[in-house]
C-alpha cells in the first residue's frame, strides 16, 4: 500500500507557515514502516527537537485507477477517517532552504497515525466534515473539509495521473492550522463530526 500526502490545502495553515499557495497541490508519499501501528505510541525521533503534529481528513482507496476524472472520483473510495502527518519541522526547514526533498523530515518510521475508518454513508456530505483533535484535553487543531483548497475528488484525480492507485491506498489530505510541537508525555485524541477515532501517547 501507499500513504499519499497533501501539502499546502488550507489557507490558513499555508499562511502560518508562511509558505506560498501553489498551483496545484504539493504531493509527497510515505512508505508502509511509517505506520503507526494499532495501540502503539509516537517515539519522538532522536533526529528532531521540534517535532509537529498535522491533523488530516483521509481517504481510503478501494478500486485500482489510473487518470481518474474528478466526475466520478467518488467512486474510488467508501471509507474516510482522520489521522497524523508528524513532520520533523527543523529537518524539513533546512531541507526547504536547500530546495531538497522532504522525505527526512515527513516520511521517517512511525510519522503516520491512522485513524479508524468509517463508511462514508454515514455522512451526508462530505464536503462539510468537522474534525479536531485535543492534547492533554485541549483543542489543538480542528477544520472542516469545506476548507480545503482542493477538494477529495480532485485530489484523487491529481494524484492518479501521477501514481495507479490501488486498493488500500491511503490519502491524507492536508492539515489545517494549527500544527504545534508534541513533547513526551502528550496525549493526543482524535475526533471526526464528535466521534473519536483515535488516540495516542507520545514518548
Amino acid at each position: 500500500m501507499k500513504v499519499i500526502c497533501i501539502g499546502r490545502n488550507y489557507l490558513k495553515h499555508i499562511q502560518e507557515l508562511k509558505n506560498k499557495k501553489n498551483d496545484s497541490p504539493v504531493i509527497f508519499l510515505k512508505p508502509e514502516t511509517s505506520i503507526i501501528k494499532k495501540n502503539q505510541p509516537f517515539f519522538i525521533p532522536d533526529f528532531s527537537i521540534n517535532i509537529h503534529h498535522e491533523l488530516e481528513f483521509l481517504v481510503k482507496i478501494n478500486r485500482v485507477g489510473k487518470s481518474i476524472s474528478a466526475e466520478f472520483a467518488h467512486k474510488y473510495y467508501d471509507e474516510i477517517s482522520i489521522g497524523i502527518d508528524f513532520t520533523a519541522r527543523d529537518v524539513q526547514d533546512k531541507l526547504k532552504m536547500s530546495s531538497l526533498p522532504w522525505e527526512k523530515s515527513k516520511s521517517f518510521d512511525g510519522s503516520a497515525l491512522i485513524g479508524k475508518w468509517i463508511n462514508k454513508k454515514k455522512f451526508k456530505d462530505i464536503s462539510n466534515i468537522n474534525f479536531h483533535m485535543t492534547n492533554n484535553s485541549k483543542v489543538v487543531q480542528n477544520g472542516n473539509t469545506s476548507e480545503m483548497i482542493w477538494n477529495i475528488d480532485e485530489l484523487i484525480s491529481e494524484v492518479s495521473k501521477f501514481f495507479t492507485l490501488k486498493i488500500g491506498d491511503v490519502i491524507f489530505t492536508g492539515t489545517p492550522a494549527g500544527v504545534a510541537k508534541v513533547n513526551e508525555g502528550d496525549h493526543l485524541i482524535g475526533f471526526m463530526d464528535g466521534e473519536e477515532l483515535f488516540k495516542l501517547k507520545i514518548k
